[in-house]
C-alpha cells in the first residue's frame, strides 16, 4: 500500500512558477513509476507528466512540454513537478499517481496507475 500526499499548490499570476511535491509512504517508492494528472472544473482529467522508477525516462503532455519538468528523489520518497511560464489554462487540481513495476514504459492513462493522492489546487490568474 502506498499513500501519496501532494503539496505546493496555490495562486500565482500568469507567467509565474510553482513547484508541486508528492511524498509517498512506504519503503518501495523507488520501484514505482510516478505520474502527475490534472483536472479543471467541468473538464476531464488529463495527463501531465510521468517519470520512470529511476528518473531516467520522462514523458509530457504536449500542452506542458517545455514549461513543466517532472523529477524525483528516491531518497526522499518524493516526486516533483516544476511548473514555469504558467497560464490560466493550467488552473486545475493536480494529482500525483504511482504505478508499480520497474519498467521504462510510461503510461498517460490514469487507470493504469495503482495509487493516487488527494490533489492540490493550482490557480493561475490572468
Amino acid at each position: 500500500q502506498v499513500q501519496l500526499v501532494e503539496s505546493g499548490g496555490g495562486l500565482v499570476q500568469a507567467g509565474g512558477s510553482l513547484r508541486l511535491s508528492c511524498v509517498a509512504s512506504g519503503r518501495t517508492f523507488s520501484t514505482y513509476r510516478m505520474g502527475w494528472f490534472r483536472q479543471a472544473p467541468g473538464k476531464e482529467r488529463e495527463f501531465v507528466a510521468a517519470i520512470s522508477w529511476s528518473g531516467g525516462n520522462t514523458n509530457y503532455a504536449d500542452s506542458v512540454k517545455g514549461r513543466f519538468t517532472i523529477s524525483r528523489d528516491n531518497a526522499k520518497n518524493t516526486v516533483y513537478l516544476q511548473m514555469n511560464s504558467l497560464k490560466p489554462e493550467d488552473t486545475a487540481v493536480y494529482t500525483c499517481a504511482a504505478r508499480a513495476g520497474r519498467s521504462y514504459s510510461l503510461s498517460s492513462k490514469f487507470s493504469d496507475y495503482d495509487y493516487w493522492g488527494q490533489g492540490t489546487q493550482v490557480t493561475v490568474s490572468s
